[in-house]
């Protein structure tokens, strides 16, 4: 059962207390108002050309791969760090992880968070409930102290859950990360990515994602690792600054077009592991592919005619974007199934998509640049 990590509704419950925070001013505050922020970017652009990784005063963060399902990565929460293992979701923009005071059977089999056992954290008296595609969680906000990768971020807002669904009690993660924009966080709680780069963690305002079908798959925060691709990056503009949301000019298969005739809106979600898209154009795409639905949901197809079937053409900012069948079918020892599969909201270019093209969300610029990806 694929997992869609769309952010769909919130509900925030009434009396919220705001508990107060003392933060300082930040390096890169006092840089910039003593006029030395850009001298200081200069450098380290300077600096970091000479590193033939291409990496920029960045921090990555392994992900481990999940029969291409779900790619995960560890984080660690308060003092001393308590592990989680989570989902980086574009398609979200807030953090959660189980707490101990959950109850559903989705908490039994994960990590669990004790706010008792950490001596920075803080909490509030509001309720946040987030629903995806597949799965919802209930919990409690708090604030505390996350560690990505190298990267520490202090007083970070996050929900500790009290309540989840019980496909989340199948996943292979304990929470989700959201790094979408702060406009899609619930209540306004500042996402993770927004804290290091506010906070001066990071030294660009950007993050780039390399997913692998073997070992290898890395999320970068602050920089890009340009072994990971190949040629040039194509940006794109994001069009509403909530999701990573683009325009798709057209999906082409067989040289006819088949979905986005006069454009579509798109996000980028590294929280989805398929392709989808509005239903009347992905039945069409199915039928193209002699994909057949089963039981269970599934469109399921032939594995001895995927070297036979067309690539799909995804056009956005006029450029082609290639997915052959070995891409977008999922195989599985006795049995192939289709990447595709309907929704009723935006079209998502998922891990299917990502797994081909190497992706950059550059929030200083609001674009989102592709290139196609070195295969391990």
């Amino acid at each position: 059962m694929r997992l869609l990590l769309l952010l769909v509704s919130m509900a925030i419950s009434q009396g919220f207390v705001q508990v107060p925070l003392t933060r300082r001013k930040s390096l890169r505050k006092t840089l910039q108002e003593l006029g030395l922020l850009a001298e200081l970017n200069s450098n380290i652009q300077n600096l970091s050309s000479k590193y033939s990784s291409g990496l920029q005063e960045a921090a990555t963060e392994p992900l481990a791969n999940y029969m291409d399902n779900e790619y995960v990565g560890t984080i660690y929460i308060g003092t001393p760090p308590q592990e989680f293992s989570v989902v980086f979701d574009t398609g979200s923009a807030n953090l959660w992880v189980p707490s101990v005071s959950c109850t559903s059977a989705a908490c039994t089999n994960h990590h669990k968070f004790n706010p008792h056992l950490s001596s920075s954290f803080h909490t509030s008296t509001e309720v946040v409930s987030i629903s995806y595609g597949t799965g919802s969680m209930r919990g409690i906000l708090g604030y505390d102290t996350v560690q990505v990768g190298s990267i520490i971020a202090e007083k970070q807002g996050l929900v500790l859950s009290e309540a989840e669904s019980l496909f989340l009690y199948y996943s292979h993660f304990d929470g989700i990360l959201g790094l979408g924009y702060p406009s899609l966080s619930v209540s306004g709680t500042t996402p993770v990515f927004d804290t290091m780069w506010n906070e001066g963690l990071i030294s660009q305002d950007l993050f780039s994602v390399y997913l692998s079908s073997g070992n290898g798959s890395v999320i970068t925060f602050g920089g890009i690792d340009n072994s990971h691709y190949t040629g040039s990056l194509q940006w794109v503009p994001v069009t509403e600054q909530k999701f990573w949301q683009i325009t798709i000019n057209s999906i082409t298969l067989n040289g006819q077009v088949v979905a986005c005739q006069y454009g579509c809106p798109a996000i980028v979600d590294t929280g989805t592991s398929v392709i989808a898209g509005h239903p009347e154009a992905i039945r069409g795409i199915q039928k193209a592919i002699g994909a057949n639905p089963d039981i269970y949901g599934l469109y399921n197809v032939n594995c001895n005619k995927i070297s036979s079937l067309p690539d799909i053409i995804i056009t956005i900012d006029g450029m082609n974007y290639n997915l052959p069948a070995s891409a977008y079918i999922n195989q599985f020892p006795g049995s192939c199934s289709s990447g595709f599969q309907s929704t009723s909201g935006l079209w998502i270019l998922g891990d299917i998509f990502i797994r081909e093209y190497f992706v950059v969300f550059d929030r200083s610029n609001n674009r989102v640049g592709f290139a196609p990806i070195v295969k391990s």
